[in-house]
């Protein structure tokens, strides 16, 4: 079953709760629904991380976990998508962010300098943030129905998987 398979992967909430830097939560983060693995609370997990992930933007971790508090969502699966864009993958995936903005938008698309520097990096995140911005989210939102959509289909195709083959093992331990 699915849950099987994430909860071998995923941390022990009592670690997590007794994590310093969560104690502003209060009392939210103990919540028993932010730690279930059912197919609605992995399938909310799964739209709110996935995102989060797109939008380029610092503490992507804590606008995941304050979304996934009040949305009921699994919260170590929904921190832990945001980590999709990492050091290495943030580059093509924003620039494909970007890319589908400035398509969205209809607008050029900035030519790439010879050598990347700092300078060029703030003079064109100052101009052209409209399209990255729109590329990010609505590649967030296809993204998170995506995810929300596949994760609720292969929860049910499990389940009804799982419940097929105990019956066929009940009724070939009747039979014999």
């Amino acid at each position: 079953m699915p849950r099987r398979f994430i909860k071998r992967y995923m941390p022990h909430p009592d670690r997590i709760k007794g994590n310093k830097s969560l104690r502003f939560l209060g009392q939210l983060i103990h919540d028993p629904n932010l730690w279930h693995l059912n197919r609605h609370s992995v399938a909310r997990a799964m739209a709110i991380g996935l995102f989060w992930a797109m939008i380029p933007m610092p503490l992507q971790m804590l606008a995941a976990a304050a979304t996934a508090i009040p949305a009921r969502g699994n919260l170590p699966i929904s921190v832990g998508l945001v980590w999709i864009t990492n050091p290495l993958t943030m580059p093509p995936v924003f620039y494909f962010s970007y890319m589908l903005g400035t398509w969205l938008m209809d607008t050029p698309a900035v030519e790439m300098p010879e050598q990347i520097t700092l300078a060029w990096i703030t003079k064109i995140l100052a101009s052209h943030w409209q399209p990255l911005y729109l590329g990010s989210i609505v590649a967030g939102i296809a993204l998170a129905l995506i995810g929300y959509l596949l994760t609720r289909v292969y929860w049910s195709w499990w389940v009804g998987r799982s419940w097929r083959k105990r019956q066929e093992r009940r009724r070939a331990r009747d039979q014999a």
